[in-house]
């Protein structure tokens, strides 16, 4: 008798997840988180773009920290977002990713907020850098906004946690089961 037909395998093979275009996927950037990515990613290139087309300067230095921080800020936002569309968010881990990601954001809104405050004192009034200070300026809005928002966001989880914990017996459960009612 051939064990063949009696015998069939009891596992059947993993199956492999579809592949994704280079491995980018956006379902970790759900609801706002998307958009605001999107928006420091954008205003920080542009913060960039209206830096580097300012001519002459009277006093540079300003000017040069606002470079370097702008263009900080831009490949930080650039690294975070492909943080969260790859399968590095996976590697590292959530938890890694999104305390990674309450640092981060902060730090680069105040450093970008100097930086515009530090290039508005030092501009030469010529409209390229008015309209690099305006993007500086709403640039570290973004950063702080997304922020305050991740904040908001963790108070009402925490919220929710105490108000419901998962290990508290309700009064049936503490009850014993043989007692006489």
């Amino acid at each position: 008798m051939d064990n063949g037909d009696v015998y069939n395998p009891t596992t059947e093979p993993q199956a492999k997840p579809p592949r994704r275009f280079f491995g980018c996927t956006l379902r970790h950037l759900r609801g706002w988180r998307l958009p605001a990515k999107a928006l420091q990613a954008i205003l920080s290139l542009l913060a960039v773009i209206c830096e580097e087309i300012v001519e002459d300067c009277i006093k540079c230095g300003g000017l040069y920290f606002f470079e370097f921080v702008s263009c900080s800020a831009f490949l930080l936002s650039l690294l975070i977002l492909c943080v969260y569309c790859t399968d590095a968010y996976e590697t590292l881990g959530e938890d890694k990713v999104q305390k990674a990601n309450l640092f981060a954001m902060p730090a680069i809104g105040a450093f970008f907020l100097l930086a515009s405050i530090v290039l508005a004192a030092t501009s030469s009034g010529s409209a390229v850098e008015s309209a690099a200070c305006v993007f500086g300026f709403l640039a570290s809005g973004a950063f702080l906004a997304e922020m305050i928002v991740e904040c908001y966001c963790r108070k009402q989880n925490v919220d929710r946690c105490t108000e419901n914990p998962g290990n508290a017996q309700s009064a049936t459960e503490s009850r014993p089961l043989n007692k006489a009612s």
